[in-house]
């Protein structure tokens, strides 16, 4: 190419300039001089060019694609999004491992992160989720202390068995999340071949003002694929980034990866005479009851152009939700409506829904203004005060949602509800009846394998505690963790 043809380099501030790549010095040899101001703004970009890390769900990657609504469930939601059949909004959906680090491997045993952002007409959507229905804790104040046992121990700075074990056997709500975790279903074969959840109980309303619980379910078209736990172990010396690499290759090959969504609807009638707390999120309501009512589909088919711009800096939020859908009593979920967004703010700034990737395509309009990394006109000479006397923006009444019926007026901390104590049915269920032998062989030799870590003078409390909670799910999984210990039951 001739010289006036190629674009010329310039610094962040549009001036051009010649050398890139020598720094200003006396003499050959001499000492670099400080007015190289090049050589100051690259260094000085270079040492901020990583932004916090994400405290949990740190690797990831993600997509864009397209959701498609083929069954009409407008007598459950007045979200325009269910509005018609053959609708489409855009999406884009982040998968993550939660507990490793940004350079941990994809296979790790460990829940998968499914965080979707529906770019509706109304505003964006976040569907937060996981891989699996249900959850180790239901009580938000607990998720600090649970993150810190999946991490590193702040001594060796090294995972540590003995800490996880002593945490999830002091708390026996989690065996349902831990008997997944530990089967096959915790090591997932790639992003495209597993399910999807919105976990939380979230509720509906319709154009009639009347409220359903609801609870979202996305079905991977591909099929369920697992590795097994000596095939995950191999793969993660082999290709730590197998997920990730598998995602980019089939979209670039047009192999569009698709998933079902679907809900499940609960009145508040059936609600309050549902067997457990239809809110705890340790808890899932069977299919046999509640049926999957399928809504449509959803494909991811765009690869970002850039990680960092549209993968790094998305932020989801499960208080993003447009009129028709809405929240729900479920503890965890109330407490998240407040920490995902206030983790953004630390990450990525106050103004991290100006980014592209989380902006959304309807025009904003409100009196926030100022703060780091204004990227807009930060409303131009429009009053940043309301009401005012200047401007015609108004509140938008239809977007009111009907009152909440409280089943009680007394405030305190509970630490239960009815039926609460009952941690070990639905595990049991999925043990003995839903998984296969081989399934629950697998499941027996990875809880075995990773116990066999636990150490320190508590190490046989730990591992009887936690085979009590076995045993009050399966008589058969506790012997068979236990003989594989050399524990004496």
């Amino acid at each position: 190419m001739s010289d006036k043809k190629k674009k010329k380099l310039t610094t962040a501030s549009g001036i051009p300039y010649a050398k890139n790549e020598d720094s200003m010095t006396v003499g050959p040899r001499g000492p670099v001089l400080l007015q190289d101001f090049t050589l100051h703004e690259k260094m000085a970009h270079f040492n901020r060019e990583r932004i916090p890390e994400r405290v949990v769900h740190a690797k990831g990657t993600g997509a864009f694609g397209v959701f498609r609504v083929k069954h009409d469930i407008t007598k459950y939601s007045r979200a325009k999004i269910f509005s018609k059949v053959g609708n489409e909004c855009p999406v884009f959906i982040r998968f993550s491992t939660v507990g490793g680090e940004k350079g941990s491997a994809d296979t790790e045993r460990d829940p998968r992160g499914f965080a979707m952002k529906f770019y509706t007409e109304d505003g964006n959507w976040d569907l937060v989720g996981n891989n699996t229905p249900v959850f180790f804790i239901k009580d938000p104040k607990k998720f600090g202390d649970f993150i810190h046992t999946q991490k590193r121990n702040p001594k060796t700075n090294l995972k540590d068995a003995t800490m996880f074990w002593d945490y999830l056997s002091l708390n026996p709500e989690s065996m349902h999340q831990v008997m997944i975790l530990f089967s096959d279903r915790g090591t997932p074969y790639n992003y495209r071949h597993m399910n999807g959840y919105g976990s939380h109980t979230f509720s509906m309303i319709n154009s009639k003002d009347e409220r359903v619980w609801v609870k979202f379910h996305v079905k991977t078209k591909q099929g369920i694929k697992n590795f097994t736990g000596p095939e995950a172990d191999a793969m993660r010396g082999k290709d730590p980034d197998w997920a990730q690499g598998d995602l980019v290759k089939a979209i670039e090959a047009d192999d569009f990866p698709k998933w079902t969504f679907n809900i499940q609807v609960m009145t508040e009638e059936q609600a309050k005479a549902f067997r457990w707390n239809p809110f705890d999120l340790t808890k899932v309501w069977p299919h046999g009851d509640f049926p999957l009512i399928e809504v449509g589909e959803i494909e991811l088919n765009k690869v970002p152009e850039n990680y960092f711009r549209d993968v790094e800096q998305a932020a989801f939020a499960p208080a993003h939700v447009v009129d028709g859908v809405g929240y729900s009593f479920d503890k965890m979920l109330q407490g998240r409506l407040l920490s995902y967004p206030d983790a953004h703010r630390h990450r990525l700034g106050p103004n991290y829904e100006q980014i592209p990737v989380n902006r959304p395509l309807n025009q904003v309009r409100n009196y926030q203004r100022d703060g780091a990394m204004r990227v807009d006109d930060n409303g131009g000479d429009k009053p940043n005060y309301y009401p005012n006397s200047f401007d015609d923006i108004e509140a938008d009444e239809t977007a009111k949602e009907p009152p909440m019926k409280l089943e009680s007026d007394v405030a305190d901390w509970y630490d239960r509800n009815e039926n609460d104590d009952d941690h070990f049915t639905q595990p049991g269920v999925l043990f003995e009846k839903v998984m296969t032998d081989q399934e629950r062989e697998n499941t027996i030799n990875n809880f075995v394998g990773h116990m066999k870590g636990i150490g320190g003078p508590k190490r046989e409390e730990i591992i009887r505690r936690q085979l009590g909670h076995f045993e009050k799910t399966s008589k058969e999984l506790a012997m068979k963790v236990a003989n594989g210990l050399g524990i004496d039951l």
